[in-house]
């Protein structure tokens, strides 16, 4: 009988974890985070989600969605192993529908991305109140 190894392993993708995901986006200016619906690592800014890691699927790994742009969400639905995020859709979210969908860094640079666009939707006094404006 084979061992049973999962298709990480097996390609040898080793993505961010949701330790690494929570550190990164718990160095975001002015975030907070909960879990909630089920397990799901949920980050806020201002009150409002900008990031989120779920196991929201089939597969033994973490689904890592995020907030995009317009334009961010329809390149990355063009994109392989990129999904509409569930439930979000409609608020132009995607989902990492596969591990090593993006690199660590992009993925980086999309979360941090995410949170520029929610908070620029803070109301003023909100974001004065949370040091996010200058």
């Amino acid at each position: 009988m084979c061992p049973q190894i999962s298709l990480i392993s097996f390609l040898g993708i080793i993505p961010l974890t949701p330790e690494e995901f929570d550190r990164f986006c718990g160095q975001l200016p002015a975030t907070t985070n909960v879990i909630q619906w089920g397990d799901a690592s949920v980050w806020k800014v201002g009150g409002k989600i900008f990031a989120i890691c779920s196991r929201w699927g089939k597969g033994d790994y973490p689904r890592y969605g995020f907030k995009c742009s317009d334009i961010g969400y329809a390149l990355l639905l063009e994109q392989s192993g990129m999904i509409p995020a569930p439930y979000l859709a409609r608020a132009k979210w995607v989902q990492m529908g596969d591990p090593g969908a993006l690199s660590d860094e992009d993925l980086k640079a999309y979360i941090t991305a995410a949170h520029g666009i929610v908070t620029a939707k803070l109301t003023r006094k909100l974001r004065k109140d949370l040091g996010l404006d200058g």
